[in-house]
């Protein structure tokens, strides 16, 4: 079945960087656009960056542009999400699914928090 691993979440202070992880595996990762979605406290869940299978295009909603980047590593079945000078109300837990999203494939996903 398909499993969505997601890692390096961690408590940053704003300004600061972290890097996810989302490790795939159950399909065949390279036929599929994914992205890193978020879900912060009392709020739904959101698309925040996508990247088709090839890798070259990528799309990130308003908030986070120009701060964070997605990239992925078909021959690891990996997708990542840089995310620099990290904000307060970029605190949420994230998670990695493909795009459209699975709603069967959700991991657990990884908390961020944006805090001083």
């Amino acid at each position: 079945q398909v499993q969505l691993v997601e890692s390096g979440g961690g408590l940053v202070q704003p300004g600061g960087s972290l890097r996810l992880s989302c490790a795939a595996a159950g399909f065949r990762f390279n036929e599929h656009a994914m992205g890193w979605y978020r879900q912060a406290p009392g709020k739904q869940r959101e698309l925040v960056a996508g990247v088709i299978k090839g890798g070259i295009s990528t799309h990130y909603t308003d908030s986070v542009k120009g701060r964070f980047t997605i990239s992925r590593d078909n021959a690891k079945n990996t997708v990542y999400l840089r995310m620099n000078n990290l904000k307060p109300e970029d605190t949420a837990v994230y998670y990695c699914n493909r795009i459209p999203a699975r709603q069967a494939d959700w991991g657990q996903g990884t908390q961020v928090t944006v805090s001083s």
